[in-house]
């Protein structure tokens, strides 16, 4: 890690402690972080709670980073009191698989406004297609298919909010 990062990861490590959360862990390529700290009565919370968190106390990061999710997270939620709850899994039968959001962010069916979407519930799918765009910290991320089917149904509109883990696709694996 060049001097940089391990400043980030020290100021990580700081916010984490200032704000009580006890363990954390972000596993991004070859860089693995996993932190635990020893408290009394400390909490577990989910990324979307400590990207809450981030995104009303941390002060804005204007460098390159290491750590996209966090970071990603911090600029792109909104304030906790105007965050929308989490969506909860939907009830799957044993042939459905379900695209989750990897990241925070706004979620966009069509490359840009007024073209057709990615894909629309009926299409077939395959391994590695692009199913939607997430945008994230003002870059456009696409979202593709880890799974070959049917696409079934689909979660979220364009346009909406969604958080880390969220349903976006249900595919009928074929």
């Amino acid at each position: 890690m060049n001097p940089e990062e391990m400043k980030e990861l020290r100021e990580l490590i700081e916010f984490l402690k200032e704000n009580k959360i006890g363990e954390f862990e972000l596993e991004r390529g070859e860089l693995k972080v996993r932190l635990k700290f020893a408290q009394e009565g400390g909490v577990q919370p989910d990324l979307a709670t400590i990207a809450r968190l981030l995104a009303t106390q941390a002060p804005a990061v204007h460098t390159p980073i290491t750590l996209p999710q966090v970071h990603a997270a911090a600029h792109a939620v909104a304030p906790a009191a105007s965050a929308p709850p989490a969506q909860a899994a939907p009830d799957e039968d044993a042939s459905l698989h379900v695209v989750k959001s990897p990241i925070v962010g706004t979620f966009y069916e069509s490359p840009s406004p007024g073209t057709p979407a990615f894909v629309k519930v009926g299409d077939t799918v395959e391994n590695g297609q692009v199913l939607c765009i997430i945008e994230a910290m003002k870059l456009m991320n696409e979202i593709e298919s880890d799974a070959a089917g049917e696409i079934v149904k689909r979660f979220v509109e364009s346009g909406q909010p969604v958080e880390y883990g969220q349903s976006l696709f249900a595919v009928r694996v074929r």
